[in-house]
């Protein structure tokens, strides 16, 4: 059985070419804003993962089943419905934080912001630091 090839990879594409063709300003200047912030937490430049998300950092999973691969350890992409940001351990370990982070939805390592303005900024860069060194911990 032939292995299915995972569209979300590191690529040489450009990031900045990307969050500039970001049609709504609000979602285009939040995600420059989040750039920044991830550049500082991880001390990394951003990769574009796939066509659509910015990605700082790497680690390797393999699950039970024998499925493995490479994904990034913190990143972001601004859909149109929302901007989501990718806490890779998911949100159990931040509860706190979540309840003090403002309005947002989440999915399993997915938080969905509408815009930056709707969130308590610095508890936002505060869930990404937490993420960051996790993943740094478990997965060096």
């Amino acid at each position: 059985m032939a292995k299915a090839d995972l569209k979300t990879k590191e690529n040489e594409a450009s990031v900045l070419d990307f969050l500039n063709s970001v049609e709504n300003e609000t979602r285009r200047q939040d995600s420059l804003t989040v750039m920044k912030w991830m550049e500082e937490i991880t001390g990394l430049p951003p990769k574009m993962w796939g066509p659509s998300i910015v990605g700082f950092g790497t680690y390797h999973y393999k699950y039970d089943s024998g499925r493995e691969g490479d994904m990034l350890k913190i990143g972001f992409s601004p859909r149109k419905a929302a901007l989501t940001v990718y806490i890779m351990p998911g949100f159990r370990r931040y509860e706190e934080l979540m309840e003090m982070l403002g309005k947002h939805k989440t999915g399993k390592s997915c938080l969905y912001i509408k815009k930056l303005t709707d969130v308590n900024e610095s508890v936002l860069k505060e869930l990404c630091q937490e993420s960051w060194a996790y993943m740094n911990e478990k997965y060096g």
